[in-house]
């Protein structure tokens, strides 16, 4: 084994200068708050390299799927919870922490939708208003049980299409691919696209609005480019 390459759920302290860096901080999941999920990889005596599970998705897909030979690239899934990860020029994007793409706040029209959303931290963020669990709680039935004609289903593309306007005015994507479960409702991804079209009203490039090319192996090809980036072995 040359390296190990870990894309975990977050957050995670990404600080290069933290002893605690790869550690997970508070979070929902129970029992998960603190866990050093790089540290038990260590012990192992090979490089580890530590990003969240949607970066390295993102870095996957920037190398060998939605994203290759972009410059700026976004990968959102929309699941349990929703997530960003960023690619710019080749490095998935990093900073005091990492992106927390699904915890961004979004207009809402608070008399026309009183849902208060699900999210434990802040209620009616992006993901308190638009994860599987939101919709669930929301129409008391999962997403996948709702049919496409769903009024849920333009409550959703409209709060992504809120949510991916923030995105598109900060960093500029050329595409973003959105997967996740939520997404496998194959009407979702034309509305989110028109509706991202008319909030943006004309004035922000529009990105392409495009499904993962490696599906479900994303997450999994993350880890690998992590190792290889570890490496400096070019994917």
């Amino acid at each position: 084994m040359a390296a190990v390459g870990v894309a975990s759920f977050g957050p995670l302290d990404l600080d290069p200068r933290s002893p605690r860096r790869g550690t997970i901080a508070a979070t929902p999941k129970p029992g998960w708050s603190g866990a050093d999920v790089a540290g038990a990889f260590r012990a192992l005596g090979v490089p580890v390299a530590v990003d969240t599970d949607v970066n390295g998705a993102a870095l996957a897909e920037h190398r060998w799927g939605a994203g290759r030979g972009l410059d700026v690239f976004v990968y959102v899934t929309v699941g349990t919870g929703i997530g960003g990860g960023a690619v710019i020029g080749g490095r998935t994007l990093r900073g005091a922490a990492h992106p927390e793409m699904g915890h961004l706040r979004v207009p809402r029209d608070r008399e026309a939708d009183r849902f208060p959303g699900v999210c434990p931290f802040h209620g009616d963020c992006l993901e308190g208003l638009a994860s599987g669990p939101a919709m669930e709680r929301r129409w008391g039935a999962p997403p996948e049980a709702l049919p496409a004609d769903h009024p849920g289903w333009s409550l959703e593309a409209r709060y992504l299409a809120l949510g991916l306007a923030a995105v598109v005015a900060v960093l500029a994507p050329e595409r973003i691919a959105i997967g996740g479960g939520v997404t496998g409702q194959p009407a979702l991804l034309p509305m989110v696209r028109e509706e991202l079209r008319r909030v943006l009203g004309g004035y922000l490039a529009m990105p392409d609005i495009v499904p993962p090319a490696l599906g479900a192996r994303a997450g999994v090809l993350g880890g690998v480019a992590l190792a290889l980036d570890a490496l400096g072995v070019a994917g």
